[in-house]
């Protein structure tokens, strides 16, 4: 009888073919946890790369942009930045979506570096970034704001009764840009008129404006019967409409007088929102009447004195993350020492809102730090009228509608 060793036992079950091996299926709760998975995944990098969606909340872009404006920013423009706070909760922001928990942690804290981009920042953009005052927050994690890009890196910048100057020559002001101005007449001026020249009044609760409209109505009417619109915020083409109608007897800009210094502009106040923190030289400058202010550049080396060092202090002890820094008499100090000299490190902006007396911007907190620069606004790609009924909620002629520099 022949005898099979184990050695060719196992080499015969070895050369047996096996059962095929089906795979166990993925239940529906498996596959729809993968699909969402991937989802968010794929829906955080392209916020984080290419474009996000933001909306117009405030009036401080009008008529440019407007309340209820919804728009794509572009991230490729000057580059994503990588996260600086990595702990997030994905597709958030500063909180859990209809709650006030936060949504991060700042335990882990990350140097930030900028991608590639397909340009710098330049004068006029339209840009969107972190709102640089708001120290309760880590940087990539504040406030975003929208203003326009008025002053680079390296210029000087000036405002003469409302003119903006850069490097002494005049620049050209965005054609929707709206100024204030008190509007006098002889009788009420009617909705129609104010809705198409788009004169629109924000501060107001709906419930206490004529129809709940937005519209602006009367403040005052005078002994002569004339009624008087004050603060009203237009265009220069709603100006010269309504200085062509028979039933307006005076329209006049509000502007702030030369040489009327305004103390919680920036650099009289040092440290917006702080009131403690003031310049040793309180400059006579106010909103249409402001600078000159050299906007910083990375690599420039600075003498400090008390004339200046309000300009620089929040670069030095914020943004550029220097060990020891303190405020005393009017100058900077580092670790009990008088810093006399600095070299930026990095580049800044000075931006502005296109409503210019209806907006909180450079003109008092200061420089916008690069690596606060979210990205670049390009598209309305939708429009909600606040205040229209529901048959013109949308302003169907500003989708899809290029932000113009």
């Amino acid at each position: 009888m022949a005898v099979q060793s184990w050695e060719d036992r196992l080499k015969a079950q070895q050369a047996k073919p096996k059962p095929p091996q089906h795979k166990k299926a993925k239940s529906v709760w498996r596959e729809w946890g993968d699909a969402i998975l991937f989802a968010v995944v794929a829906a955080t990098l392209i916020r984080w790369a290419t474009f996000e969606a933001y909306t117009i909340p405030t009036p401080s872009m009008e008529h440019s942009l407007l309340v209820g404006d919804y728009l794509f920013v572009s991230k490729l423009h000057y580059g994503p930045r990588t996260p600086q706070t990595p702990l997030q909760v994905p597709l958030t922001h500063q909180t859990i979506w209809g709650t006030n928990l936060p949504s991060y942690s700042d335990a882990i804290q990350l140097p930030s570096y900028r991608l590639p981009g397909f340009s710098e920042v330049k004068r006029n953009d339209v840009v969107v970034f972190n709102v640089p005052f708001e120290s309760q927050f880590p940087a990539d994690l504040r406030t975003n704001y929208i203003k326009r890009c008025i002053g680079t890196p390296g210029d000087v910048l000036e405002i003469k009764d409302t003119q903006v100057y850069i490097n002494g020559k005049p620049i050209q002001t965005p054609v929707e840009s709206q100024s204030t101005y008190d509007l006098v007449t002889t009788a009420p001026v009617r909705d129609k008129f104010f809705q198409e020249q788009s004169v629109l009044d924000y501060q107001i609760d709906g419930s206490g404006m004529a129809g709940g409209n937005g519209l602006p109505y009367p403040s005052a009417q005078t002994q002569t019967g004339d009624y008087v619109y004050q603060n009203l915020h237009m265009t220069n083409a709603a100006v010269s409409y309504f200085r062509q109608q028979p039933y307006v007897k005076n329209l006049v800009p509000t502007k702030a007088a030369p040489g009327v210094a305004n103390p919680t502009l920036f650099p009289n106040r040092v440290d917006y929102p702080s009131l403690t923190m003031t310049s040793a030289t309180e400059r006579p400058w106010n909103v249409d009447n402001y600078g000159p202010l050299p906007v910083p550049k990375a690599g420039q080396t600075v003498t400090l004195t008390p004339e200046n060092a309000g300009i620089y202090y929040k670069i030095v002890a914020r943004y550029e993350h220097n060990e020891g820094i303190t405020w005393q008499n009017g100058m900077i100090y580092q670790n009990g020492k008088p810093l006399t000299s600095y070299t930026i490190k990095q580049n800044y902006y000075f931006m502005m809102g296109d409503n210019r007396h209806n907006s909180e911007d450079s003109r008092f907190w200061g420089f916008v730090p690069e690596d606060h620069i979210v990205g670049k606004a390009v598209l309305i790609w939708m429009s909600v009228d606040p205040y229209a009924d529901f048959f013109h909620k949308i302003r169907w002629s500003r989708l899809f509608n290029l932000i113009k520099d």
